[in-house]
């Protein structure tokens, strides 16, 4: 005490920053080593020796440089420039450096065209897949362009001669941005154009017309809503001709080397996926070509919108395996009331159910696109499965994503809440693999169209499910409800039966080829569960967040 009567002070502390009890960056880490489902999948679909050549991609998909560059895209969303400095009309949308970094290393390893070469090894497409699925985790909106380029060859080899002058490009690996003559680009890309403001879905209410012309030809004009990728090379858009509904091909760049009549009037302002472009357009008067036979557009194209729905699927699954890795990584480093976050009863049991959910859209994507290799092998049986199996998916799968992030935002807290922890960009971006390529209504109605145009197709639905047979109690009751089901399929229960669908297939999939842990956890919490939001089933599994956690668990 001083002398004076004054109070002694002690020294002011000014270190307040000390940094404790937060994870370090989840950055530079393998995707793959923390994901054995993929393995195992991969493995059961003959497979295994893929994976190995799968973990330069996945490392990269993991690296801080891709993580950063998947911020910068979506933080400078692309920009929309309709005329030049002179007044030129151009049409030219503006991406950031970020956004072509990532499209050059998708387009380099082969994931927007691979299994389309004519030397394609067996399996491809269950290659491919893998591969979409473990570089979507870095950025997902790039994987549209992406996408649109690999669903749109099938599409266009209903016409042999385009096929043949733009397959070439389609398929090449080399990412050449910018609108130029396609003869003297390295690479070419390709979108979709179908849906109108007053159609949607309903592409047949379409009103955008195309003219026939002495040179074969069409002068296609009309108002697109939504326009995939706006910057491509060329695009497959539905437009009615005398015939009917028909698909028309449609470049940017004519053969005369000049622009075709293509207008970007905006960008739409969407909730999430603001790394890229989808724009409404006009076509006043643009030069396309005929895809297919005039009003057969709905056939033509279905080829490209299976295989987008593919991807929407596997879109969903690299999300929801993304935001699971944020947050097992962030339980496994962080403690609250003196216990470590993932070694508490409740939060292990949130987890848990995050990880089985996680696994088995992760199983149900690869196989489906084993069964895509197979119908392109002339298998009938996998085809058939194909059809019945891909819309439920494309619904439930799909549906699941934005729920199971929101589950993986609240693990991080309000550190989840937080732009810079990427988990709100994750959020946004969910819905929309819902939303595109068909609704969840289109979707699981498209499941009861099946049905209905190829009986065969449930019997081969439920060959499938019968390899499981026997193996569980709960198992079995699931597949006799969706016989119920199948038996007396009913508009209005459509979703219900796309769910149960996609349910009793994936706790196939993980009786045949997960660990028992792994199944039984699905069984108890997906297919018994007495609540829908994870964690109310109680079940807890340590094996499986020592699966799924990057890194591991000490």
């Amino acid at each position: 005490m001083r002398l004076d009567g004054e109070r002694e002070h002690a020294p002011v502390q000014t270190g307040t920053h000390e940094v404790r009890n937060q994870p370090p960056p989840l950055d530079d880490f393998d995707p793959l080593a923390c994901d054995p489902a993929l393995r195992e999948a991969l493995t059961a679909r003959g497979a295994a020796d893929r994976v190995e050549s799968l973990r330069p991609l996945a490392r990269r998909a993991g690296s801080a440089e891709a993580r950063e560059h998947g911020r910068l895209a979506n933080a400078h969303p692309p920009v929309l420039h309709s005329h030049d400095r002179y007044g030129h009309r151009v049409d030219e949308v503006e991406f950031h450096p970020s956004w072509h970094w990532l499209m050059g290393e998708a387009v380099s390893s082969g994931l927007h065209a691979s299994p389309w070469s004519p030397d394609a090894p067996s399996g491809e497409h269950l290659a491919r897949a893998a591969g979409f699925y473990l570089w979507s985790q870095a950025e997902a909106g790039h994987g549209c362009p992406v996408s649109m380029t690999f669903a749109a060859v099938p599409a266009l080899r209903h016409s042999p001669e385009l096929a043949e002058h733009y397959e070439p490009g389609l398929r090449s690996t080399h990412y050449d941005f910018g609108v130029r003559h396609p003869e003297k680009k390295a690479g070419l890309l390709a979108g979709m154009s179908m849906t109108e403001k007053q159609g949607g879905s309903d592409v047949r209410a379409n009103s955008t017309t195309a003219e026939p012309l002495s040179d074969g030809s069409y002068r296609v004009v009309g108002h697109k809503w939504f326009t995939s990728a706006p910057m491509n090379d060329l695009f497959l858009a539905l437009a009615q001709t005398p015939g009917g509904l028909s698909c028309l091909l449609i470049p940017r760049v004519l053969p005369d080397g000049t622009r075709n009549a293509i207008r970007l009037q905006r960008l739409k302002d969407k909730l999430g996926n603001k790394s890229n472009a989808s724009a409404e357009i006009e076509y006043t008067g643009a030069i396309g070509w005929l895809v297919g036979e005039e009003g057969r557009g709905v056939r033509s194209i279905i080829d490209m919108v299976s295989m987008t729905r593919m991807d929407c699927v596997l879109g969903s699954a690299a999300n929801m395996r993304i935001a699971l890795s944020e947050a097992s990584h962030h339980a496994a480093h962080r403690s609250a009331f003196g216990e470590r976050l993932d070694r508490t009863p409740l939060m292990g049991a949130v987890l848990t159910e995050l990880a089985v959910e996680s696994e088995a859209a992760v199983a149900l994507g690869m196989r489906l696109a084993a069964a895509t290799d197979g119908g392109h092998r002339g298998q009938r049986a996998e085809l058939d499965l194909l059809r019945i199996v891909l819309p439920a998916a494309k619904y439930y799968v799909c549906k699941r994503a934005p729920s199971v992030i929101a589950e993986a935002l609240e693990c991080l807290g309000g550190n989840g809440y937080v732009e810079e922890s990427g988990l709100p960009r994750l959020y946004r971006e969910a819905p929309l693999m819902s939303v595109w390529e068909g609704a969840g209504n289109v979707t699981a109605l498209d499941t009861l169209r099946a049905l209905h145009k190829q009986p065969e197709a449930a019997e081969r639905l439920l060959e499938e499910l019968d390899l499981a047979s026997g193996r569980d109690e709960r198992y079995d009751r699931a597949v006799r409800s969706l016989r119920a089901e199948l038996a007396d399929p009913q508009p209005a229960r459509a979703r219900r039966l796309a769910e149960l669908l996609t349910l009793t297939v994936q706790a196939g999939l993980l009786l045949r080829d997960s660990p028992e842990e792994v199944s039984d956890t699905f069984l108890a919490t997906r297919l018994e569960a007495l609540g829908s939001t994870p964690g109310t089933s109680g079940v807890a599994s340590r094996q499986l967040l020592d699966r799924v956690t990057p890194g591991g668990r000490d």
